[in-house]
């Protein structure tokens, strides 16, 4: 009997140990990594999809501060964001072909440069290669309400389709569209 209770008071401490060690949560990434999915209501699968990381602001002016202007920037935090065609797009009025990318950008006070580059899987923008680029456009930069967390979203507006920046006052809207919606303006 006394060995029940002994082996008992032990499994339970044991156990207790355990469980007090597996829920703890040390060094969690400041930065989460987040997803965001362009759909439409005429396609069920999504067109297009975004991972990357979502810095949070630490200085009064994001950019030309906490991010530089006129550096390549790896358009988040930690791993470069990646990009997810389904199908050929439209990317700022540039035809890119169906698949995965990295986005880069340089920043800028008026204007922005956005780059996808097929060098995937990398960290940052350390190992970028211009030579990898597939596509550089320019989008001009635009104020908005303060976003504290970098978001990366899409919006409709009326027949158009934007892949949005946010981030502090600034926001940039890259125009989308699939091969259907281009030639339906033809």
């Amino acid at each position: 009997m006394n060995k029940k209770i002994i082996t008992s008071m032990l499994f339970c401490a044991l156990l207790s140990s355990a469980m007090s060690h597996a829920q703890k949560f040390d060094n969690l990434d400041s930065d989460p990594v987040d997803i965001a999915y362009l759909t439409t209501k005429k396609i069920p699968k999504p067109l297009v999809k975004v991972v990357y990381g979502r810095p949070q602001k630490e200085s009064t002016h994001v950019f030309g501060d906490q991010v530089p202007y006129g550096e390549i920037w790896r358009t988040g935090a930690n791993e470069a964001t990646e990009v997810k065609f389904f199908t050929d797009m439209s990317f700022g009025r540039k035809l890119v072909k169906a698949g995965t990318y990295v986005m880069h950008t340089i920043p800028g006070e008026k204007e922005w440069t956005i780059i996808l580059n097929s060098n995937t899987d990398t960290w940052g923008c350390y190992f970028y290669d211009e030579t990898k680029d597939v596509v550089r456009i320019r989008i001009p930069a635009r104020e908005a309400e303060v976003v504290d967390v970098f978001s990366i979203g899409f919006k409709e507006d009326f027949k158009n389709t934007f892949m949005v920046l946010a981030w502090d006052d600034t926001r940039i809207d890259i125009p989308l569209a699939t091969q259907d919606v281009i030639l339906a303006k033809i």
